[in-house]
C-alpha cells in the first residue's frame, strides 16, 4: 500500500491510492497546524487558527495549496499536462479543496495517481 510513496509518477491500484491518500492527507494536517501555529505565534493571523478539521480559513487556503501543488507535480511527472481531463479533474480538486472540503480534493489528487502515463 505504501510502496514507491514519494514516486508521484508511479501508477498506483486503488488501495495504492488509498495509501496515497492517507499518507499526504496526514502530512497535510501535519504541516498546516505547524504553520498555523507559528503564523499565529508571529502574529501574521488574527485571532486563534484552530484546528485543521475546524476547517478554519487559514488551513483551506493551505489544503487547496497542497492540492494544486500535488496534482501539478503528478501530471508533470506523469506526462499528462496535454490531457485535457486530467488537467480538468486537478482543477476540480483544487476548487472542492477550496470551496467544499480539503479531503475531498485530496480524492481527486489521489485518483489522479491511478491514470496510466501520457507517451
Amino acid at each position: 500500500m505504501f510502496n514507491h510513496i514519494t514516486n508521484l509518477a508511479q501508477l498506483r491500484s486503488t488501495t495504492q491510492a488509498v495509501g496515497f491518500f492517507l499518507f499526504y492527507t496526514v502530512l497535510l494536517v501535519g504541516l498546516s497546524t505547524f504553520l498555523g501555529h507559528y503564523m499565529g505565534t508571529f502574529g501574521l493571523v488574527d485571532g486563534s487558527v484552530g484546528s485543521f478539521f475546524e476547517g478554519g480559513h487559514w488551513h483551506t487556503l493551505v489544503g487547496a495549496a497542497w492540492t494544486l501543488i500535488l496534482s501539478s507535480m503528478i501530471l508533470s511527472g506523469k506526462k499528462l499536462t496535454n490531457d485535457m481531463m486530467s488537467v480538468v479533474i486537478a482543477f476540480v480538486g483544487v476548487y472542492l479543496a477550496y470551496k467544499v472540503d480539503v479531503l475531498l480534493g485530496m480524492v481527486m489528487v489521489s485518483y489522479l495517481t491511478t491514470l496510466e502515463s501520457g507517451k
